[in-house]
């Protein structure tokens, strides 16, 4: 990476200011009724993106809160230019799309009461044409790659991990945060044995103790279901397989993906948009495609994930950028990876080489290049539930 000035790449500037890499109509369903809906929408109109969801009927308090958050969020995005909303009802409909709205981005909602589905997807699939053709005449302009917002998380992780690939994504990290980039890591289970050192990685003492207070709100949920350990679930089996035999040696892997430099500046509640650059926590679960959900819909727009035994995750609009150090895993999976940064473990480069390296993939994904997950069509949209339905 150019160390004298901040390096260019181009993205779609959206209406607020903000910079996305990918130009998506979305058609969002508020609930899992109108996932039917969407799905007919998306077929019958090409260049358009239906990401149906198991959720968004009889959800209450802070549950409910986090959906709406979550669905806005994700309209809201930078990666996607246009939203059509559909649901079974108005009132939680239009409370989406004027959520979405703040953005400055088109957006329309449809109810399927009143007007049955034939109608709804009708009307729909006449106003998503509509974005689809506008979106198409939208360029992308020279921005900042500061302006790029990027999360990161590892999966299937393995002794690889924690010795060059998470290594090579904190190397990345602290040179994104040097310049002014906006970066969050999180996954609050997977720091279990690792708390009290990611705690001394806050910007101040206040930041270190609201990053536990958020831990041992995990921890406690651990505890009130009589759970003495975490054996089965972490490690998981691919962990174990992968020659990481506690939670610990992953926990301290895992915090490799920050970096040696950067402190996280505040800690954001799940798909919490950050208010300002830096490095940031999340609390976010460690399974893979609910916390890049939670990720995208905080209005990250690009994501490093590290795999050690090999993970195949991948997000409807926010890229994930995969890369490995296991050479097993380079060669058996190769079609799932984007960068393979095995070459530190023979001694053939150093992980400030690497580190650069990944930052030139992320520069290529900004300026088009499809990852592999985009390729493959690897789509997984999880949202995260925190009750029972009412």
């Amino acid at each position: 990476m150019a160390k004298t000035k901040t390096p260019k790449v181009f993205a779609y500037r959206r209406e607020n200011g903000r910079v996305g890499i990918r130009n998506h109509v979305l058609i969002l369903p508020l609930d899992d009724l109108s996932n039917a809906a969407c799905e007919k929408v998306a077929y019958n109109v090409k260049g358009t993106k239906a990401i149906p969801h198991a959720y968004g009927r009889l959800q209450f308090g802070k549950d409910l809160e986090l959906f709406f958050r979550t669905m806005i969020g994700t309209g809201a995005n930078p990666n996607v230019a246009a939203v059509v909303v559909i649901g079974i009802e108005p009132e939680w409909t239009n409370l989406i799309v004027k959520g979405i709205a703040k953005t400055g981005k088109p957006v329309v909602g449809f109810s399927i009461e009143r007007f049955g589905e034939f109608k709804t997807v009708e009307m729909a699939c006449w106003k998503a044409k509509e974005y689809v053709q506008w979106a198409s005449e939208l360029r992308r302009e020279e921005c900042d790659l500061k302006e790029i917002w990027v999360s990161v998380k590892c999966g299937e992780s393995d002794t690889t991990s924690g010795l060059a690939s998470n290594p090579t994504v904190g190397n990345a990290i602290d040179k994104l945060v040097a310049i002014g980039a906006t970066c969050c890591f999180g996954e609050t289970s997977e720091i279990t044995g690792a708390e009290m050192v990611c705690k001394e990685r806050g910007a101040s003492p206040k930041i270190g103790e609201k990053f536990m207070k958020t831990w041992q709100t995990y921890e406690d949920m651990i505890q009130s279901h009589k759970t003495d350990d975490l054996s089965g679930s972490q490690p998981t089996k691919g962990n174990i397989r992968g020659g990481l035999t506690t939670i610990e040696e992953k926990a301290f892997g895992n915090l490799q993906k920050i970096g040696k430099k950067s402190k996280y500046v505040d800690v954001l509640d799940k798909a919490e948009a950050p208010t300002g650059p830096g490095l940031w926590y999340m609390d976010t679960s460690s399974a893979a495609a609910e916390a890049v959900t939670l990720w995208a819909a905080a209005g990250f727009v690009a994501h490093f994930f590290p795999t050690g035994q090999g993970n195949i995750i991948g997000n409807p609009i926010e890229p994930v950028i995969k890369l490995t150090a296991n050479p097993i895993t380079a060669k058996t999976m190769s079609e799932h990876v984007d960068y393979d940064c095995s070459a530190i473990l023979r001694g053939e480069m150093t992980l400030d080489q690497s580190g650069d390296n990944l930052l030139q993939m992320l520069i290529r994904t900004c300026n088009g290049r499809r990852t592999a997950q985009e390729v493959l069509g690897h789509e997984e949209f999880v949202l995260t539930k925190l009750y029972e339905s009412a």
